[in-house]
């Protein structure tokens, strides 16, 4: 089942995405363990519960949308955390100029990013800031949590996960900074990561696809389309760094909570590699089969 925040003249709301193409309005159909209707899928992944309960109430419900009658949001507003992966796939750090180690000799390199500036769904748009220089793009599955997780085992992993989306994990790569400062060991890294950090820079969707829909995610192909012409072209079976693992390293560092996303890392046929970057009037669309396409249009900020 695939499930999608929306919104329309009567408001927000969340639902079922019925054969792509109609949503199944489950708003305050379902209610948590207080009582209160539930009113975000958030809320929902909240209680367990209420989880395993949505397609009875699929079946029952009877306000039903078109998809072309509602505004697509990121299914989730707004984790409370959104990790992030740099380098877990091989092809994408030596297209960038660097080694890979053994895995063995390694561990995942985990940063954040702030969810409730970054994140856009269906259709908003990418916005170049200012101070932007080099926009780029990166095409990733993510894993969404779906109950609270402190130091699990990999083998237990997927008992933790409620299921998947797509995301673009836009960057910066060369942050303009003043050309006064002094340079200080450690300056690399924080513009790197800060170049993650902007306005927009995180669009999600087009849903949240339960994993009962897909039976091995690291057998997705997973692609990015800039102007109707691919730059990324890979599968998910190309991690380092499995989902289990990731979710075993993660819980290790930080509680993982209902809702939190896991961003697995990108493959090769980013921008920069290629000696290009995102402007005003782009449009790319990240895909990972089986969950669908989330297009975004670029804007320069005003």
């Amino acid at each position: 089942m695939k499930l999608v925040t929306f919104e329309r003249a009567g408001g927000e709301g969340w639902g079922a995405l019925v054969a792509d193409q109609t949503i199944v309005d489950l708003t305050g159909k379902l209610q948590d363990t207080s009582g209160k209707p539930i009113r975000s899928i958030l809320s929902l992944l909240d209680d367990e519960r209420e989880l395993e309960r949505v397609g009875e109430i699929v079946e029952k419900a009877e306000q039903v949308y078109a998809l072309s009658d509602v505004r697509l949001r990121a299914p989730i507003l707004w984790p409370r955390k959104l990790l992030c992966l740099a380098g877990n796939y091989s092809e994408h750090i030596r297209e960038g100029g660097g080694e890979v180690p053994e895995k063995a000799s390694m561990t995942p390199r985990v940063f954040m990013k702030p969810p409730t500036t970054t994140i856009i769904g269906y259709g908003d748009p990418i916005v170049v800031p200012r101070n932007g220089r080099w926009i780029d793009w990166e095409c990733e599955l993510a894993v969404v949590i779906g109950k609270r997780a402190r130091f699990v085992q990999a083998a237990e992993a997927s008992t933790y996960i409620a299921g998947y989306t797509v995301m673009n994990d836009v960057s910066e790569r060369e942050l303009h900074v003043p050309e006064q400062r002094t340079s200080r060991p450690g300056d690399n890294w924080f513009d790197w990561l800060n170049g993650k950090w902007l306005d927009t820079f995180a669009p999600m969707g087009p849903s949240l696809t339960l994993k009962d829909e897909i039976p091995d995610p690291h057998r997705l192909r997973i692609t990015l389309r800039v102007n109707g012409v691919t730059k990324q072209d890979s599968d998910t079976g190309r991690m380092i760094f499995s989902i289990p693992e990731l979710v075993e390293w993660c819980s290790s560092l930080v509680t993982l909570e209902p809702g939190d996303v896991i961003s697995t890392g990108t493959p090769s046929g980013v921008g920069k590699a290629l000696g290009e970057f995102l402007k005003s009037g782009d449009t790319v669309e990240s895909e990972v089969e089986g969950i669908g396409v989330l297009r975004n249009p670029v804007v320069a900020e005003s």
